[in-house]
């Protein structure tokens, strides 16, 4: 059997090219095999039952290695990654940062639409550390597939499939939601450049401000400019998502750095419909009161959580969390169109309750959290009734179908308050992996052993 091998940069050519339609039949085939796993059908290889937890190695110099083996309809695979870890910048270098990025403040003006970095830099609330310091937590590794027989059948580099599995998995909810003008993004790593990317292919014509908050100026800027020019010497290269910023979408960077910084944070954090963290967080990235307090509970927002992976990070309070499940009549939802308090949503929930800070701090119970693959099931359900009432009716009553759709599940999927937590499912980049190498073989991207 031929093995494919896929280098980093074979990867981003590959996910590089994809378009909307691409990324829904991806999500399609995704969204399969999480409906199984959740609802551990056994004559299925998604099964939650061939599923085993990953494994963790940690080493003195602080790095994690993860080992996640994992089942899928169609054969087998396993991935193995290391993180580094995260380091909290000194004082000095910190002290640096803000004098750059005062300095910055005009190439500053021209991304956003924002105040500019003109007034003295003072140090605010702190962040994560920047995805592009030396000790970054970008996973490195590799997946390797095996077809039934456990015949070797595809090599991965997993840096670039890791990030973007994952936002494959977040935007499947996003796809959902009413209103997704303005989008507000924690980091300036893989994880925010592929949630951002997939953001602008799904919804792209809807997206009127996406703002951008990393402790690095540079990075942040580095990551919008190569959405638009991931190949600046490839002039044939011709981007989805176009080669200019689009005339509707203004995009805004801010750094602790600023002057007014924990005011455009409240601002930025109000303003979203939707909001990314994707940082390696061990403290909340904002507090608890800008969303849960009657101003921030004016409007239904969507949130995915994907940074933090283990008990003691957390990127959200457990606040936000405690409230989203909290009985519905214990408080009054602020939005108008929506009465029910929200949702905590997760890839598992066995592996969230384990190593999700958010959901281990809060103090969530798994029947406060709904996995990602039920909400697959509960849609196809209200999909197949709905299909079977248009059947039975014999006048077309298209007003009765219309209340069903906008009632219930799809209520609060659509404009209320849904959070979601992902700490990683190997099933995800089997998943992935296999459509990855059939798309690579079918555009000619990577090496093929034949006989491996």
């Amino acid at each position: 059997m031929p093995l494919t091998i896929l280098t980093d940069e074979d990867v981003r050519k590959v996910l590089h090219s994809l378009t909307k339609e691409d990324i829904l039949d991806l999500q399609q085939s995704l969204a399969d095999a999480l409906h199984y796993y959740s609802t551990s059908v056994e004559d299925n290889g998604c099964c939650s039952s061939y599923q085993p937890m990953r494994t963790s190695l940690k080493r003195k110099d602080g790095s994690t290695t993860l080992f996640m083996p994992a089942s899928s309809s169609d054969g087998l695979g396993v991935k193995i990654v290391t993180l580094q870890a995260p380091e909290e910048p000194p004082a000095k270098a910190l002290e640096s940062l803000s004098l750059s990025s005062h300095r910055r403040s005009s190439s500053r003006t021209s991304l956003s639409a924002s105040p500019s970095s003109t007034r003295s830099p003072s140090v605010a609330p702190s962040m994560p550390p920047s995805m592009s310091s030396a000790q970054s937590t970008t996973p490195r590794g590799s997946l390797t597939l095996f077809d039934e027989t456990g015949t070797p059948s595809g090599l991965i580099n997993a840096e670039e499939l890791t990030a973007f599995r994952t936002a494959l998995a977040s935007s499947m909810l996003l796809k959902k939601r009413k209103n997704v003008h303005n989008l507000t993004v924690f980091g300036a790593g893989k994880q925010a450049y592929w949630h951002i990317r997939l953001a602008l292919l799904l919804r792209g014509d809807e997206i009127h401000h996406v703002n951008v908050i990393n402790r690095s100026f540079d990075r942040a800027r580095e990551m919008l400019i190569q959405l638009y020019y991931p190949f600046p010497e490839d002039e044939d290269y011709v981007n989805p998502i176009g080669q200019k910023y689009g005339s509707k979408t203004k995009t805004a960077l801010l750094t602790p750095a600023h002057g007014e910084y924990t005011r455009l944070l409240k601002e930025y954090v109000r303003d979203a419909n939707v909001i990314f963290c994707t940082t390696p967080s061990t403290e909340p990235l904002f507090p608890a009161s800008y969303l849960t307090n009657p101003e921030g509970r004016k409007k239904g927002r969507y949130i995915a959580c994907i940074g933090s992976y283990k008990p003691h990070m957390i990127e959200l309070h457990p606040d936000i969390l405690r409230q989203a499940v909290a009985p519905h009549h214990e408080h009054r939802h602020f939005h108008k169109h929506q009465k029910e308090g929200g949702a905590v949503v997760v890839d598992s929930v066995e592996a969230c309750l384990r190593e999700a800070g958010e959901v281990v701090q809060a103090g969530l119970q798994p029947d406060e959290v709904v996995e990602l693959g039920e909400l697959v099931m509960l849609r196809r359900e209200a999909e197949k009734k709905r299909e079977e009432m248009r059947r039975s009716s014999e006048d077309g009553d298209r007003e009765g179908l219309q209340v069903q759709d906008s009632s219930g599940l799809r209520g609060w999927l659509t404009k209320g308050n849904v959070v979601y937590k992902s700490v990683g499912l190997g099933l995800m980049d089997v998943v992935v992996g296999r459509d990855l190498v059939r798309l690579a073989n079918e555009r000619g991207v990577g090496t093929t052993i034949e006989n491996f």
